[in-house]
Parts: structure tokens; C-alpha cells; sequence
């Protein structure tokens, strides 16, 4: 089957043309990586300057950023914001230990974090008003308030849209793929398709290949000329629309996406089997911990910006009985990869930023569970001019606002883009052309800044 799709559902250019996909091809084979190239390289078509640096004055801090989000929302009491001295329906059941930094005390399920906090920011104010999944994700994945339904980009699809397609990787990536509840957040809204992430998958999938990446397997002659004839049909139309770049130039990115298909540079990031068995042991042989490996090799390799979608902090119930297992997880997971990006470099010029949408309420609910909490959540920054073993922010007692320095999620993502040499007061031209600021609110974060 073919859907050839040029009706009026599609966003318009300010001079008309289409900026959305037109084409489907069903039984074409894989089309969403030739779709991703021809989207990304009409980037200098319809904005000119946008590879140009636009902060005056000083170069970026960070050539890459790797944002681990922790889907639902991590409990800050019981893990970096424990208050032990509240209640018991507050405070939970874990102990406070020591860190590595004399008077810092975390969660006795993080000891590998508590030996490594010497390298990390601890933000114990993050704090908005929004207790709602897909609205407070959509929140902090962009810096701006909006609908559920995410009217404005996520960070890395304007991060996407302002660096552009320079080389055979995708400047954005999601590992295994963006965050979701009941529908994909996080997305990149106005700014049209050609801006969205690449899914990667999950690498810890023991026949784990990515989707364009590897060569294709050798398919019947039947489906050979069937192939064939599809593509044909495509061409035939490419030469019947004029003025139609994302039709016109289709035999142009089938080619890109085949040299990324034999390109060294692409199949080497993606290749999980180049790193020993015995690293892949120290980053926890899980989805999170071969999905942070994942993000770390592809920074190297040049891709601008990694969402790690690491979900299942959303405990109504039992909580305990999930953070005994979840929590070791993180704890593994995210210390190898601060402690491997430590090593080898890699965090002088990539940003490591964890969080979730929100916290979790101070106190236990009915079914040993906590909800959702806006008001105040721990986040972690690292690497790319982070200052080390650094604490900023705190709550009250019970945990449940921020009374110094809350950070918004304006601030967090204004940090991550001038961090990236993106001024985050830039316009974007909607499809309609109105501009549109990338943030419309948030400051700098300068505390956590060395």
C-alpha cells in the first residue's frame, strides 16, 4: 500500500511549501531514517543562520548533553533529600549515609552515588506547580508551560533544529526511544518532523540492532520487485511535483540513509558489542544501565543530544518494595556512568542532567505508596563546567518546598541550552510565521557553575 499525503493537514511554510512528512510507504522497508535525513537537511533551507553561534561574547561550555529522565518522578525523600528527623509516615524507611563530601547524606540504597557525589551537582530545589504526567513532563522537557499535549520542543529538538544534520549521525537521540504514559512526549511540537529524535532502541535487547543501521537481510525476489515498484511509483510522483523539496530530493537522503547504513562512524557508535563484557557488567546488564553505556558512546561519537528514558519511578503503592530493586538500578546505572565519563574524559565537555517531572509527596499515602509532587524534587548535573561536589538548594523539614533557591524548569532547560551556545531567548517562526521564543521564562542557573 501507498499513502501519498499532500492535503491541507499539513503545517505550512511561510512561503506554502509543506514543512511536515508527505510521504508514507507502507511495505517500502525502512523509511523513518531516509524521512530523518531529508527533514534534518532542509534545516538550512529554512533557517539560514541557525548553525551560526548565538550567543555573543563566549563560546559554549558543552558540545553535548545526556539528560536522563526519570519517567514518574523520583522520590527525593528517599533518595537524595532524606529527612530523617520527620515523622515516620515522612520519612520513610531508609537511613541516611555518608558521602563522600563531610555533612552530605543520601539514601543508604545509593553507596556508589555517595562515593562519587565529589563530581556532581545536587540540586535539592527543583520545584513547579504542575502534578499532572504528561503537562509536567512536557514542562521540564522543554522550559515552557503548555498543554499535555506538548505545544512547544523539547530541549533536544531545538537543539536539533539549531546544529543541524553535520555528519552521519542524527544530532538527537533517545534511548530506547522518548518518554511516554498514555502518548510520546517531549516531542518537537511547531518545529515539524525533521526535528524529532532518533529512536535507538534498547540496547540491552540480546539481538539488539538499530533500526537503519544494520544492513537489511536478504529479502525474497517477490518482495524484491514489489520494492521495486513502490520505489518506482515514488519517483514517478517526485517528477510530477515541482517546488516540493521533501518529494523531489527523496533519491538524494535514500542515499544518505544507505551510507549511514555502511558508514563506520554510525555502526561503531551503535555497536554495543565493542565495549568489554566486563564494563557492560559495571553499568548493570538492565535496560537503564546499557541505555546510559549507550548515551555515553554516542556523545563521543558527536550526536549533540541523548534522552535516556528511564521510567518506572511512578510508585502510588508499595513504594518500598519497588525502590528495594529500582534504586540499586539507579545506583549502579548512573555512578558507572559518571565514574566511566570521569575516566575517560568525556565529561569535560558533555552536561549530564537527571530528573524527573517531579517528586513525590512527603507523606505515605494509604497504600504505602507516594503521589505526585511538584513542589520539590532532587535533580543531578555533571561534567561540561558543573561545579563538583556542590549542593544547592534545600527544602523544609517535611520535604515538601523548596524554601532556598528553587530551580525551575525554565532555569534547567535555560542552563542546558546556554550551556550548548543556544541563546535561549532566540525567536522560531511557527508554521504560520509568528515567532515564537524558545524560553519565554527561566535564568540561568550561575550557583552550580564553576
Amino acid at each position: 500500500m501507498l499513502d501519498i499525503v499532500l492535503g491541507q493537514s499539513a503545517s505550512r511554510r511561510c512561503d506554502g511549501q509543506s514543512r511536515r512528512d508527505i510521504l508514507r510507504a507502507g511495505g517500502l522497508g525502512a523509511l523513518s531514517l531516509p524521512m530523518l535525513l531529508r527533514m534534518e537537511a532542509a534545516t538550512a533551507a529554512d533557517n539560514p543562520g541557525a548553525r551560526a553561534p548565538a550567543r555573543a561574547g563566549r563560546g559554549p561550555r558543552a558540545k553535548s548533553v545526556i539528560l536522563v529522565f526519570l519517567g514518574g518522578g523520583l522520590s527525593h525523600h528517599d533518595s537524595f533529600d532524606l529527612k530523617s528527623e520527620a515523622p515516620e509516615e515522612i520519612r520513610g524507611k531508609y537511613k541516611p549515609i555518608s558521602s563522600v563530601i563531610p555533612g552530605l547524606r543520601v539514601g543508604e540504597k545509593l553507596p556508589r552515588m555517595a562515593s562519587l557525589m565529589d563530581k556532581i551537582t545536587l540540586v535539592r530545589s527543583g520545584s513547579h506547580n504542575n502534578d499532572h504526567h504528561e503537562t509536567a513532563t512536557n514542562w521540564v522537557l522543554s522550559g515552557r508551560f503548555g498543554t499535555p499535549f506538548g505545544d512547544y520542543p523539547a530541549i533536544g529538538a531545538v537543539v536539533s533544529h539549531e546544529s543541524g544534520f553535520t555528519g552521519t549521525l542524527p544530532p538527537y537521540v533517545a534511548v530506547p526511544r522518548n518518554p511516554s504514559f498514555t502518548w510520546e512526549l517531549g516531542k518537537s511540537a511547531f518545529l515539524g518532523g525533521r526535528y524529532e529524535s532518533f529512536k535507538a532502541g534498547d540496547p540491552n535487547a540480546s539481538d539488539y540492532k538499530v533500526q537503519d543501521v544494520s544492513p537489511a537481510e536478504p529479502l525474497p525476489p517477490r518482495k524484491i520487485q514489489r520494492q521495486e515498484t513502490l520505489l518506482k511509483a515514488v519517483d514517478s510522483l517526485a517528477t510530477r511535483v515541482r517546488g516540493n523539496d521533501q518529494v523531489a530530493t527523496y533519491d538524494e537522503f535514500h542515499q544518505r540513509a544507505a551510507a549511514m547504513i555502511l558508514s563506520t562512524e554510525a555502526r561503531k557508535a551503535f555497536d554495543m558489542g565493542a565495549e568489554s563484557g566486563k564494563l557492560r557488567d559495571r553499568y548493570g546488564r538492565n535496560s537503564a544501565g546499557q541505555s546510559m553505556l549507550m548515551a555515553r558512546r554516542l556523545v563521543e561519537a558527536g550526536v549533540r543530544f541523548v534522552t535516556v528514558n528511564y521510567a518506572g519511578w511512578d510508585h502510588h503503592g508499595k513504594i518500598f518494595e519497588s525502590l528495594d530493586k529500582k534504586l540499586p538500578e539507579f545506583d549502579q546505572a548512573v555512578s558507572a556512568l559518571v565514574a566511566d565519563m570521569h575516566d575517560r574524559g568525556t565529561s569535560r565537555d558533555t552536561m549530564v542532567v537527571v530528573m524527573g517531572e517531579f517528586g513525590r509527596t512527603p507523606k505515605i499515602n494509604k497504600d504505602a505508596g507516594r503521589d505526585h509532587w511538584g513542589q520539590a524534587g532532587s535533580l543531578l548535573f555533571f561534567g561540561a563546567g558543573v561545579k563538583q561536589g556542590f549542593v544547592l538548594g534545600k527544602t523544609d523539614r517535611q520535604g515538601a518546598y523548596a524554601v532556598h533557591r528553587p530551580v525551575a524548569p525554565a532555569d534547567v532547560a535555560y542552563t542546558i541550552l546556554d550551556s550548548l551556545g543556544i541563546d535561549p531567548r532566540k525567536q522560531l517562526m511557527s508554521p504560520d510565521g509568528r515567532p515564537i521564543e524558545i524560553l519565554d521564562q527561566g535564568e540561568l542557573v550561575r550557583d552550580i557553575l564553576a
